[in-house]
């Protein structure tokens, strides 16, 4: 038996000398066994997504039926802030179901997808949101000196301009909350700790940008520069640490497009704006159906944007570099 022992181990010696291998990277050649279902993180980043999708795709078909049935009820007007109010409800409780049960299969929390809750409506949210809602103005500041937009005349007064503000401010924070989550949560999480980050950026920016071609006007430049301000948003997330700045982003340019300044966002407009404003000229200028953020002046404002945020935040804050390996 004791030959046999020495034998084994001699022969062990002789493969390790034939392959260049040192005792300590044989032992965990040996060890270590990947396959396509496990890597050195366990189940492997395209088959943890697969589950969350799967997850997620009949729940969102259960919430358009819950939707429709409780709009049916309540006689609510589409486009309208309490439409969507409960849209963005719903929804938000479907996705965020699933984010939670692959938190707790994966021992993680909602904070490690990118939204802690200790951080909500931060310093950082409203420094977001006071960049977009100004770079916006700017931008329409400009096309009106261009002869492309008119800011136009009230459409609400009294109370309603109060009521109404406050309805779409909380609709438009809950639409940044449920779109940034939903490509930008678990989705740019998981891909990343598949590919890296910057990889997993362009993959989940294109996924978004690809829904806006279904959107009014989706066929022009508009999914481009979605394209283009995920990936600006996704620097902002990288170098923030989560999403909150980000999110005051989004929440601001929606709001300050289709509320006060009352011109298309993705090609959608909203009841109860505050201004009639208008744009008129060619669709490279203006964004056509689409709204100003489909025009080339916003591809500018995304560069700028883009070396805005590269020089003022600094440092790698997102992901935490032991979850940024390949899985």
């Amino acid at each position: 038996m004791l030959a046999l022992v020495l034998g084994k181990q001699a022969l062990g010696a002789d493969l390790r000398r034939a392959f260049g291998m040192s005792d300590t990277s044989f032992r965990l050649a040996e060890t270590v066994r990947y396959n396509i279902l496990k890597g050195p993180n366990g189940l492997r980043a395209g088959w943890r997504l697969l589950i969350f999708v799967a997850m997620l795709v009949p729940l969102y078909y259960g919430t358009v039926a819950i939707i429709d049935s409780a709009e049916r009820r309540l006689h609510v007007e589409m486009f309208s802030p309490t439409d969507i109010l409960i849209v963005m409800v719903v929804f938000l409780a479907a996705l965020f179901l699933a984010t939670g049960i692959m938190a707790t299969i994966e021992g993680r929390s909602i904070a490690d997808y990118g939204l802690p809750w200790r951080r909500a409506l931060c310093g950082q949210f409203w420094q977001g949101a006071a960049i977009s809602f100004t770079s916006l103005t700017a931008l329409l500041f400009g096309l009106r000196l261009a002869g492309a937009f008119c800011f136009g005349s009230l459409a609400l007064h009294g109370g309603d301009i109060w009521r109404n503000g406050i309805l779409w401010t909380v609709a438009f924070i809950l639409v940044a909350v449920m779109e940034d989550f939903l490509y930008r949560g678990y989705f740019l999480f998981t891909l990343t700790t598949g590919i890296g980050f910057w990889p997993a950026a362009v993959v989940s920016s294109l996924v978004m940008a690809g829904t806006h071609f279904l959107k009014p006007g989706g066929f022009g430049l508009g999914p481009f520069v979605t394209f283009l301000y995920c990936l600006v948003t996704c620097l902002v997330i990288r170098r923030t640490g989560d999403l909150w700045m980000a999110l005051g982003i989004h929440a601001a340019w929606d709001w300050g497009a289709t509320f006060f300044y009352g011109v298309p966002s993705g090609g959608e407009m909203v009841h109860g704006h505050l201004l009639n404003g208008t744009l008129h000229g060619p669709a490279w200028l203006t964004g056509g159906i689409y709204g100003p953020e489909a025009g080339w002046p916003n591809v500018a404002l995304q560069v700028i944007w883009g070396i805005l945020f590269s020089t003022w935040l600094r440092g790698v804050k997102y992901p935490k570099p032991e979850d940024e390996v390949r899985a």
